[in-house]
């Protein structure tokens, strides 16, 4: 057969699977099955690579969430027993989801100001080793952001998956669906991570029930087993975890986060390190607020000083147990969105203040017009006004 047949040959059956990806492996078991080499003009051209062992199949056009055509014939990876086992062979039929085909490096932010652990961050991703680090902190203080935001600056893949009670070992390692008529494979995004050397991030982390357990394989960076198809998928380089929580895998005590769960021992003894993230520092606070306000076309620097002494008075409050609610990070961006859409300082800080409890609300309100003298509780829309104001005179934590 010419070099030119073998071309044709090889670029049909890859054709034929109907995917519009094709990993090194499954090249290798197609080449294997049909006597033919591992093809080096094609893995070698620029264009046909998507990533690390990872290629576009020419021409063909796949729905997203379409099944391979045909079935690839496939090694099974042999578990360590005393003798050497002989290799089996087994049919599969992998579903092609959104998830392996899009482009999993995150976009940088432009309003991103880094802080806290963003250095350790940036060190332990850019190593490219597996070290799992588990972040604890206030909601809304920019945990997530951060590795999102390390995994941007360094072109890394990144993949992040939001725990509810209700997440299950199929949820994240993967499980079987039916598809026309037929039960095909779906990797969960923990196993897409792996298999692609990303950077996962499991947020929420504490919301997630026992069914953790699953992970703890996968937590010591070791191949893990696929049990309802008995694969073993070995991690690409560059695979590692970082889990976001509000608490330290304890419960919450004080009910402010309801539904979190005592995570077991064992899965947390698997992450090495835990950073503690705090608030901002003022400046870098201001800086992030500053941003925000110039993005939404309102520059106001005063504006932005006086939310961050606002905020500060509120959350040195809250620690010494004199309210019930902080003023996160992320409220104080919501609120410079606000006065980009109403032009109106007390409006947007009312309409951003409406989550909370009308005692909690007017106190806030009341804090920030003793702040900012240019606005006056006069100004609220009627259905809000303050009436029973925490802050008082000389009692202002400032």
């Amino acid at each position: 057969m010419s070099r030119s047949d073998n071309r044709d040959k090889f670029l049909s059956l890859i054709a034929a699977t109907g995917q519009t990806s094709i990993t090194i492996k499954e090249i290798v078991t197609i080449c294997d099955a049909n006597g033919m080499k591992i093809p080096q003009w094609f893995t070698k051209e620029e264009e046909n690579r998507l990533g690390r062992g990872l290629y576009k199949v020419p021409n063909t056009i796949v729905a997203p969430a379409s099944t391979a055509q045909v079935n690839l014939t496939a090694q099974v990876l042999k578990m360590p027993v005393q003798s050497p086992a002989p290799t089996t062979m087994q049919k599969i039929t992998n579903l092609v989801t959104d998830m392996e085909q899009m482009n999993l490096v995150p976009a940088q932010y432009p309003n991103y100001v880094p802080f806290g652990n963003y250095e350790d961050l940036n060190r332990i991703i850019g190593s490219n080793k597996f070290y799992p680090v588990f972040i604890t902190g206030q909601s809304g203080n920019g945990k997530t952001m951060s590795v999102e935001q390390v995994c941007a600056k360094l072109k890394r893949k990144f993949v992040c998956i939001s725990m509810t009670p209700e997440t299950d070992e199929s949820d994240l390692l993967g499980n079987y669906v039916l598809m026309n008529g037929e039960m095909v494979w779906r990797d969960g995004p923990v196993t897409v991570a792996a298999r692609q050397g990303a950077v996962l991030c499991i947020d929420e982390i504490d919301y997630g029930a026992q069914n953790l357990s699953c992970l703890q394989r996968v937590l010591e960076g070791k191949p893990f087993l696929l049990k309802k198809k008995n694969e073993v998928v070995v991690p690409a380089a560059g695979f590692t975890i970082i889990a976001t929580a509000n608490t330290k895998g304890k419960g919450s005590d004080d009910g402010r986060f309801m539904y979190t769960n005592v995570l077991n021992e064992a899965f947390l003894e698997r992450f090495p390190i835990t950073f503690e993230q705090g608030w901002a520092p003022n400046t870098v606070e201001k800086k992030i607020v500053k941003k925000e306000l110039s993005s939404e076309g309102r520059t106001d620097d005063a504006f932005a000083d006086n939310l961050v002494t606002w905020a500060d008075a509120i959350r040195k409050t809250f620690e010494d147990g004199g309210c019930d609610e902080v003023i996160s990070t992320r409220r104080l961006v919501h609120i410079a969105k606000a006065y980009g859409i109403f032009g109106d300082r007390l409006k947007a800080i009312q309409y951003c203040l409406n989550r909370f409890d009308e005692d909690t609300k007017a106190s806030f309100l009341d804090l920030y017009t003793k702040v900012d003298a240019s606005v006056s509780m006069a100004n609220t829309v009627p259905e809000v006004t303050a009436t029973a104001p925490s802050f008082k005179g000389d009692e202002v934590p400032f």
